[in-house]
């Protein structure tokens, strides 16, 4: 059965609690999955060709305003993404940009993962990129989910295989 990603309320240990503030943006949604957060987080940052693309005209049509489009340099990214924090249960990453800060969380918690959003616009820029973009992010939140717990039902499926070949090869 197939694993549905859901809307949901940011656990309340997050670390993206301390962050909000009137005026911010943030939304949550969460998949059944026993993934740890670092490894759910590179499955969500492997973006399909289709966000690709998405990304790819976001790069154009932010370029003559000076937008970061592929984060600052870090010793530690996920994706495109600098990590911030990352503690056993919870990696959070983002940067601050000339229209707004972002930060993304990826909480493992009770057998689901959680992917949540903060942005914090600076200005009448900052909100209009993220109504603009919020359609797109939403696609891309929720398919990353289903792609993470596509991973494990996957592993899931060659681990039994395997299991399975190896008790034929031995009856």
């Amino acid at each position: 059965m197939k694993s549905q990603v859901f809307a949901t309320d940011l656990p309340p240990e997050s670390i993206l609690n301390t962050r909000i503030s009137v005026g911010d943006f943030l939304d949550c949604y969460a998949i059944s999955s026993p993934l740890l957060p670092r490894h759910a987080a590179e499955i969500i940052t492997n973006f399909p060709r289709w966000a690709c693309g998405l990304l790819l005209v976001r790069k154009v049509v932010t370029a003559p305003f000076g937008l970061s489009n592929d984060g600052p340099s870090a010793a530690d990214k996920i994706g495109p993404f600098p990590v911030e924090i990352e503690t056993s249960n919870e990696l959070v990453a983002g940067f601050d940009d000339k229209h707004l800060d972002f930060r993304v969380s990826v909480m493992s918690k009770d057998g689901r993962v959680f992917l949540a959003t903060w942005v914090h616009p600076h200005n009448i820029g900052g909100r209009f990129y993220l109504a603009c973009i919020l359609p797109f992010h939403i696609m891309i939140a929720r398919n990353a989910l289903q792609r993470v717990a596509t991973d494990v039902t996957v592993r899931e499926i060659s681990t039994a295989a395997q299991k399975a070949g190896s008790s034929d090869s031995h009856g």
